[in-house]
């Protein structure tokens, strides 16, 4: 009969590797302490009853909690020692977790982290410094390297506090130490910055002044502001939550009012929603031919989709004429200003707005709304004229009867230098040319411009 091991689980391993650790750090406690690390009394009490009152005013930030008691434990490893330290650490997770009725394996990494980084940082200050300090015990030091080494001491114990609890939600919840690092500790960073030089001066003063009960009473102002600067950091990072999540829906919001307003323009006339799915690809394509940068080339596909959007307030009857009069023509011609002005009233949109607005602007000066000249005129913009005029020519639902490519060439090389930049032209024609597959019409036409609307749309709508 075989008998089937059970295998220990990752959890179960993990807790047995912590109690192993707990053990070692207390057996450590128990060899480097003496009797001298104890005194003077009064200082064990205080630093103990302030470390073990701080839980009670934990921020919590994500799934960190903070407190003032690090602060105090960095005091206890430099002017105590290792075992003190330790002990009083300890103590403080005991304690708040009788408080709280925490959950026994982060009542156990708890008790593993508050016993074994102030048993390192007090042996990293006894180390730096030779031995413990109290008050007035040190003339030979001099108060830059005291604060030096409580700054590096505060420093070390800080990473290694972070590192040990960051293992507990990488075994527990599969959060990534990268992810944690940059979610939970980089931003921390400045306040706990400003609280090592604090805790350095602290103990400077503790040291060199024979108040040793003032400068406890310092501390307590210390954990005051600690708990200050902590908790305003709290409440920014909730602040900028909450306004990344109304951003996020106002981007939707947008999303669905252009998306219904395209929608709307391809039932009404599907071939201006044909021809803008046709220039957006056209503008995508040589925006890229330019090497300009991928927002560019996105903004100019997103201006190809919308550039004709101003249609959308023209009646029926201008729509589908295939002459107009001079009064319906000037109509037509403020299709540009009321696209953009529909365009720009969205957040994000305004560069999209203003590629709309000069998109029959001419080279030559005689464009409209505004006349401009040459370089005056935004490349996107030009962009924009050269691939509508090339699908214009070549599509069989424009205005116009519809030409070949060649044909389509000639014309653009007509108006080159008058009506379009000359340069965008040939550098339309060589990119048609090179791959004629690509920009026919019936690979132009359909729905790949909307479908990819929403991805663009999106892009442009970012706060």
């Amino acid at each position: 009969m075989r008998v089937r091991i059970r295998q220990p689980t990752a959890i179960e391993l993990y807790a047995a590797m912590q109690s192993a650790l707990l053990i070692a750090a207390l057996t450590v406690v128990g060899l480097t302490s003496t009797l001298a690390d104890w005194r003077p009394v009064w200082a064990v009490v205080m630093l103990g009853a302030l470390a073990i009152a701080g839980p009670a005013f934990a921020i919590r930030l994500g799934h960190l909690r903070l407190d003032g008691s690090f602060i105090t434990l960095v005091l206890a490893m430099v002017v105590l020692g290792p075992a003190p330290a330790s002990v009083i650490g300890l103590l403080t997770v005991i304690f708040d977790g009788l408080r709280t009725r925490k959950p026994w394996l982060p009542w156990l990494t708890d008790l593993v982290t508050y016993t074994v980084f102030p048993l390192a940082g007090g042996l990293l200050a006894r180390a730096l410094l030779g031995h413990q300090l109290h008050v007035g015990s040190a003339p030979h030091l001099h108060g830059f390297d005291v604060a030096l080494v409580v700054a590096a001491v505060y420093g070390a114990t800080n990473l290694l506090n972070f590192a040990l609890i960051a293992v507990h939600y990488r075994v527990t919840n599969g959060r990534g130490l990268l992810f944690q690092t940059r979610t939970v500790l980089g931003p921390l960073l400045p306040s706990e910055a400003a609280m090592a030089l604090l805790t350095a001066l602290l103990t400077t003063a503790y040291v060199e002044l024979r108040d040793g009960g003032g400068v406890l009473v310092g501390l307590v102002v210390v954990l005051a502001v600690f708990i200050a600067i902590v908790r305003a950091l709290a409440r920014s990072e909730d602040r900028a939550d909450q306004l990344a999540a109304r951003s996020s829906q106002l981007a939707q919001l947008q999303i669905g009012v252009l998306g219904t307003l395209v929608e709307t323009l391809s039932m009404r006339d599907p071939a201006t929603a044909r021809h803008g799915a046709a220039v957006a690809r056209l503008a995508r394509a040589l925006a890229r031919e330019l090497s300009l940068p991928e927002h560019e080339q996105d903004l100019a596909a997103t201006a190809g989709l919308l550039h004709d959007i101003g249609k959308f307030a023209l009646p029926d009857r201008i729509l589908s004429a295939r002459e107009l009069s001079d009064e319906e023509l000037a109509v037509v011609r403020r299709h540009s200003q009321d696209g953009a002005r529909l365009v720009g009233r969205l957040d994000g949109y305004g560069p999209v707005a203003e590629v709309i607005l000069y998109h029959h602007e001419r080279v030559d000066g005689t464009g409209y709304p505004a006349g401009l000249i040459g370089r005056e005129i935004p490349v996107l913009s030009r962009i924009i004229a050269v691939c509508e005029t090339y699908d214009t020519l070549t599509a069989r639902d424009s205005y116009r009867t519809a030409v070949t490519p060649v044909e389509a060439f000639s014309e653009l090389r007509r108006v080159a230098g008058r009506q379009l930049d000359a340069d965008l032209v040939d550098r339309l024609i060589v990119m048609v040319q090179r791959n004629p597959a690509a920009f026919t019409v019936d690979v132009m036409t359909g729905s790949e411009g909307e479908l990819e609307f929403a991805r663009l749309a999106r892009a442009m709508a970012q706060p």
